[in-house]
């Protein structure tokens, strides 16, 4: 018989989680900004951004031509604002609870989340970049001022990027998993 694991949470006192020191007093307490400045922080915060960046190309140019390019857009869009949302949330449980930390990212969701969030965006911006290749570089290379196939090409890019930096989290994330601080 396995002995079952404990998980116990570090409690702190207020000067320890962090905020915002304003002259000789400490504000917002309950903020944990200190975690923007770790490794897994970091790695949030670009996923958020790059997230965010695709998502916003993706609806600003090519919401009207999402009928030309069909399920790859749709399959893009989709994976881009699961993955958003859920790594946006995860971000803010980090930033307003320090509890949040260990308990999650010492749990089995943070490593499942991280591999299928990165070979859901690998495989939808690869059949959005075939497809981007395909039907739209022809009517870039005859329609002047043409800018969805640019876009695109960019939002796959950058969601293959992206996708590339969830895989490093997802090992990173097994690695706290199973017991390894550093």
């Amino acid at each position: 018989m396995r002995p079952s694991r404990v998980i116990s949470v570090p409690v702190h006192n207020t000067q320890s989680l962090g905020g915002i020191g304003c002259c000789c007093c400490r504000c917002c307490s309950c903020l944990n900004l200190g975690f923007l400045k770790t490794g897994p922080g970091r790695l949030k915060l670009v996923e958020v951004l790059l997230g965010s960046f695709c998502q916003s190309l993706a609806l600003q140019f090519d919401a009207k031509y999402a009928g030309t390019i069909g399920l790859s857009f749709q399959s893009f869009t989709t994976n881009v604002a699961w993955c958003f949302l859920t790594t946006f949330l995860l971000l803010v449980c980090y930033i307003f609870s320090s509890k949040s930390i260990h308990l999650i990212k010492s749990s089995l969701f943070e490593v499942l989340f991280n591999t299928l969030a990165s070979l859901t965006y690998l495989g939808s911006c690869s059949f959005l970049g075939y497809v981007v290749n395909v039907v739209l570089e022809p009517v870039y290379a005859i329609t002047p001022q043409y800018q969805v196939y640019p876009a695109m090409s960019t939002a796959y890019m950058t969601g293959s990027i992206l996708g590339l930096i969830y895989a490093y989290d997802a090992y990173k994330s097994y690695r706290f998993f199973k017991g390894y601080r550093h």
